[in-house]
């Protein structure tokens, strides 16, 4: 026990212990467990906030449920009345950050940063307070080192250290180039950490070289040491892959009621437990009373991920939009009915024309290529009526009711 946590009085202790069973659930690993229980006690004894810092790369703005893992957890912190730190990496995000790719990637323009970096504003907003957020820019600082700062701060790093990440060794054993720039994105995303002077950082796990950097120059600097928190990563639908946007795996937080039920529903039962723990707002008392039924075959899968589902569009839509999302499920995917609902889209072309063609231009499908391969595949419907025939012409008439997969619907107004 340290010395902070013999200070504290019982409702003090008893405060300590329940702010630790919140930040830790969930969490895939700490480093080191013992300093954040010591910051958390220092924070109850002194009535002082802990500063959190989530880094975010501006290259990627399209929030899914991957990426509120992170997001809950930084609203616990929050809603403890400790300060958040988000900090934009626009000047780092001019070079890009290396984990988990094989090349370098292109950087960012000013103007990709800036509109990206708006889109996250407006979509954290739907799971954290974004009025009691501190927001930075890494640029305010960076941009502001000269090239002898530079010098200095790379000078306080070995180029074994770096060789440490898994990325550049497979780049280097693969006979792929490395540039010299890249070594310097962890550099400074440590550097971050020592001018904002955080308690802790989080990131998902594939960030755990990063985020110990900034422990690293924290140290070299005179600082007191952040702690790590990192968060698992979160598969996708396909149950294998992390969820991405590119692998077309993802729940988007901005998408319709419909489309996100629809999508829980296709979740692998493996995975319900840690989509229940990981994006939903369910107590620990109500998680584990959930695992248990799950596990013993009392809670059926298809009621869980109805469940889930209906969690989900409350958190981002409400509890009327949730019900509706449910019942429409229901209607269409179990009892094979055509929704009450769906986007209308008006056709201004001709009314007579090649199917792959209409699918293409109704944007329901990315290419005629694809197109033809869902017809092969018996998913396109209109009128209810399964199409088979790719060199099809279709007669467009109002009210033309057309279907691609499961979930995407569409209503033709002329």
């Amino acid at each position: 026990m340290s010395e902070v946590i013999k200070q504290l009085s019982p409702q003090q202790l008893f405060e300590l212990k329940r702010q630790m069973a919140i930040y830790t659930h969930g969490v895939q690993d700490i480093i080191p467990m013992e300093e954040l229980e010591t910051k958390v006690a220092k924070s109850v004894l002194e009535n002082r906030p802990l500063k959190i810092k989530l880094g975010l790369d501006p290259s990627a703005p399209d929030v899914h449920l991957g990426h509120t893992v992170v997001l809950k957890k930084l609203r616990q912190f929050q809603d403890n009345g400790h300060i958040i730190q988000l900090l934009i990496g626009d000047f780092t995000g001019k070079i890009g950050d290396p984990t988990g790719k094989s090349i370098a990637r292109k950087p960012l323009t000013d103007e990709e940063v800036k509109h990206n970096a708006k889109t996250y504003f407006e979509q954290f907003g739907k799971v954290m307070n974004m009025d009691k957020v501190e927001l930075h820019y890494n640029s305010e600082w960076l941009s502001k080192l000269n090239f002898e700062d530079v010098i200095q701060l790379a000078g306080k790093i070995t180029v074994a250290r770096l060789m440490e990440r898994d990325d550049f060794e497979e780049r280097i054993a693969l006979g792929k180039p490395i540039s010299l720039h890249e070594f310097f994105y962890p550099l400074m995303q440590g550097y971050d950490s020592v001018v904002l002077e955080c308690d802790i950082e989080l990131g998902g796990t594939d960030q755990h070289f990063n985020i110990l950097m900034g422990r690293h120059f924290q140290e070299k600097f005179g600082k007191e040491k952040q702690v790590a928190m990192l968060m698992p990563l979160l598969e996708g639908l396909d149950g294998v892959e992390k969820m991405s946007k590119s692998k077309k795996n993802y729940i988007g937080i901005d998408e319709s009621p419909q489309e996100m039920y629809g999508k829980a529903m296709s979740i692998p039962d493996e995975l319900m437990t840690k989509y229940f723990e990981l994006v939903t707002d369910f107590s620990l008392v109500q998680l584990e009373a959930l695992k248990k039924d799950i596990e013993s075959g009392e809670f059926h899968p298809r009621d869980a991920k109805m469940l889930l589902g209906k969690t989900i569009v409350k958190i981002y839509h409400g509890t009327e939009a949730a019900e509706k999302a449910e019942q429409q499920f229901i209607s269409v995917f179990q009892k094979g009915a055509v929704p009450d609902e769906m986007p209308m889209i008006e056709w201004k072309g001709n009314l007579k024309v090649p199917v792959l063609d209409f699918l293409v231009e109704l944007n329901l499908l990315s290419s005629k290529s694809e197109a033809r391969r869902m017809i092969e595949n018996r998913g396109v419907k209109i009128n209810g009526g399964k199409i088979e025939d790719t060199e099809l012409q279709v007669s467009i008439t109002e009210g033309l009711v057309v279907q691609v997969g499961k979930r995407k619907f569409i209503k033709i107004k002329l």
